[in-house]
């Protein structure tokens, strides 16, 4: 499939680094790192996904080694975290917090890998395979670096169906129904993060296949 003029406004990536890099920051800031562990947690978070879609996959240059933006957008967000640590300190609802920053930054970042899947000239499920881990692929690298276990692998709130669903709904607005990229872009993040607050508030769960005796 040829992506053609195929243009998803950038801004959505530059959001997407941005929130990402303030949920790794925050994590950071939880473990007790000092001020380079907290902004590496946070460059983690927020270009992982990336590095694995561009190196790996789409054999281009990595976008934070090529958009001017990357880098102080990712120490903003670090900034921001380590100057209102004793409020984000004294919040309760941290881990929350984190989750609703992700689902801002979850469905941006996949929406960037399905453009750039699609103006690869990839099929469908390829597109949607790179859309996937450039969503959640910076979260699983932070996760893991931090020493826990990454939250799509565990039962909890879903997320890795939403996920693929958002970037079904996505392919489906923009080429099937021929909506404009934008607007398609606007309404996968925000049904995303609608169904994400869903689950928080109604603790929809996944279940592990082996149950406890």
């Amino acid at each position: 499939m040829d992506g053609g003029e195929f243009q998803v406004p950038v801004v959505f990536d530059h959001v997407a680094v941005f929130a990402w890099a303030l949920s790794g920051a925050i994590v950071g800031l939880r473990k007790r790192y000092d001020v380079i562990g907290v902004f590496m947690t946070a460059l983690l978070s927020s270009i992982g996904g990336g590095i694995i879609r561009d190196g790996i996959f789409l054999h281009r240059t990595p976008a934070v080694l090529t958009d001017a933006w990357y880098l102080p957008l990712i120490l903003s967000a670090t900034v921001l975290v380590i100057a209102f640590r004793a409020q984000i300190e004294r919040t309760k609802l941290v881990a929350r917090l984190v989750t609703m920053i992700d689902a801002i930054g979850t469905p941006a970042l996949a929406v960037a890998g399905l453009q750039l899947a699609l103006r690869a000239g990839l099929p469908i499920p390829g597109v949607m395979m790179i859309g996937c881990i450039s969503g959640v692929g910076g979260g699983v690298l932070r996760d893991v670096v931090v020493r826990d276990t990454p939250e799509i692998f565990k039962p909890g709130h879903f997320l890795a169906i939403p996920v693929a669903i958002a970037c079904g709904i996505f392919l489906v607005l923009a080429l099937g129904l021929n909506v404009p990229p934008e607007a398609s872009a606007w309404g996968t993040v925000v049904g995303f993060f609608v169904v994400r607050v869903l689950t928080l508030q109604y603790d929809w769960r996944t279940r592990a296949i082996l149950q406890d005796d």
